[in-house]
């Protein structure tokens, strides 16, 4: 809906607003722009957590990551609660904590209930640094190291094997009384219409076994007395908006847990991935957390059930669906530039190295001025990154008010691999992070400083002067 003058001028981000507060209990965060707890106050300003964008700026400095805590926890909450709804048996939410891996998050989506997937050996240390029990945190990624694995035994979570060579090392590296928990990454070779870096469950993929090596995979592991393989995992993807992957995927699974019975593999648990998408535009129409849950949990229950099977613990990893609504990036405005009948650019201070996405990604986003939130929308401009690269653009075609230097421009959608893909390109420090709630914020990811960037660097005797 968007919100108009009696002349029928739009205002600066009245229309992304979330449009249901009297019902956020039923509202799915993925399918808004804004963070739950959006409010426009004193007819300017963006609020957020009950805390004014700008007045953060001020306090912590800019670009800054803003992460509404209520907004999480209802996605987590809803993920949480439809699984327990819809599915007859037991279930476990494990946040992907790729999206964006740190000791805040991770603690909240604990308190939450959920399990942690960590695809690195410093994303398990943080997970068990955040006080993450270890048997609800379970160990991804198509190259562990040696180091890796060992870390992961010792601090007994599960480890999902996704390759001939992981298996071979965990039993080379396994004491005899060992019973190292384990589940297997098989490829399904279902597609889905996403961007083909983040299209994961097709063939040819650099993720699990090829399913045409079942044969020879559920032999050798169930030869193995120290591998515990207790069940199975797939992922199709990301960013998705279909239902139909995600049920294809759910019955191939059940029949490879049917297959692994015949070589006297006890599993009971299925994790069928993540991958569903969020709101970045207003033409995106996803799938609600609910309808997604009970869409799976539908196909796996059918399918067991005609299978005569019992049903196994379900387990799902989300990752943007929980954390990307629920932050934005504020950033100052600096510098213009107008090409007369072409463009107008208005530059920030960040960019592709606070927010890779666009550049790697050509991901889009919507943005909105803080400090004029009921200003009409006047101008069409293209935000563009500090960096020395032409093709460091935030966003094209930016429909805002007239910008001025010291404007805050607010970028929403930024809670999934913007932080986590960050980089120093240009030696630019990393921004700060907090979390709000309740109009009060709290510093979770310190920035950076020069001294910060320096810190590793090693100079020669021979080059000092």
């Amino acid at each position: 809906m968007v919100s108009t003058h009696p002349t029928g001028v739009q205002h600066s981000g009245s229309q992304y607003l979330p449009q249901r507060h009297d019902t956020k209990a039923n509202t799915s965060p993925n399918q808004e722009l804004l963070p739950l707890t959006a409010r426009v106050h004193n007819h300017d300003l963006l609020e957020i957590g009950g805390c004014d964008v700008t007045t953060l700026v001020e306090q912590f400095g800019s670009p800054l990551y803003i992460l509404d805590e209520e907004t999480l926890r209802s996605a987590c909450q809803q993920y949480r609660d439809a699984f327990k709804q819809y599915y007859k048996g037991e279930s476990q939410v494990l946040y992907a904590s790729k999206a964006w891996n740190c000791l805040a998050v991770c603690a909240i989506a604990a308190s939450e209930g959920l399990g942690i997937d960590v695809v690195s050996g410093g994303e398990l240390y943080t997970a068990l640094e955040a006080g993450v029990s270890p048997d609800k945190i379970y160990l991804h990624g198509n190259n562990k190291s040696r180091e890796e694995l060992i870390l992961a035994i010792a601090s007994g979570v599960t480890v999902v094997a996704d390759n001939w060579y992981e298996l071979r090392t965990l039993v080379e590296i396994a004491q005899p009384d060992q019973s190292i928990r384990i589940m297997l990454r098989l490829t399904p070779g279902i597609e889905c219409h996403t961007h083909e870096y983040i299209r994961t469950g097709h063939l040819d993929s650099k993720f699990g076994f090829d399913p045409n090596d079942l044969d020879e995979v559920f032999t050798f592991v169930s030869q193995q007395p120290t591998l515990n393989c207790v069940g199975v995992h797939a992922h199709i993807g990301s960013q998705i908006f279909e239902r139909q992957p995600h049920q294809d995927l759910a019955a191939v699974m059940v029949q490879w847990l049917r297959d692994a019975g015949k070589y006297g593999l006890n599993i009971t648990e299925l994790n069928v991935g993540g991958g569903l998408g969020i709101k970045y535009t207003e033409s995106d129409d996803p799938p609600s957390i609910e309808e997604w849950v009970k869409a799976i949990c539908e196909v796996i229950q059918e399918a067991c059930a005609a299978e005569n099977l019992p049903l196994p613990k379900l387990l799902s990893e989300p990752g943007r669906s929980l954390i990307a609504t629920a932050c934005v990036t504020a950033y100052t405005i600096g510098s213009s530039k107008v090409i007369p009948e072409i463009r107008t650019y208005v530059a920030i201070d960040g960019g592709m190295s606070d927010n890779p996405r666009p550049i790697t990604y050509q991901s889009v986003y919507r943005a909105v001025i803080a400090n004029k939130m009921s200003s009409p929308l006047t101008q069409t401009v293209t935000i563009a990154g500090k960096h020395c690269e032409s093709g460091d653009i935030l966003i094209k075609n930016a429909l805002l008010p007239k910008t001025e230097p010291g404007d805050i421009l607010v970028v929403m959608g930024t809670g999934a691999y913007n932080y986590s893909m960050a980089s120093n390109y240009n030696r630019l420090p990393r921004p700060a992070a907090v979390v709000v709630a309740n109009g009060e914020a709290n510093l979770i990811l310190q920035r950076e400083t020069y001294e910060d960037l320096i810190r590793q660097d090693r100079l020669p005797e021979r080059l000092k002067k």
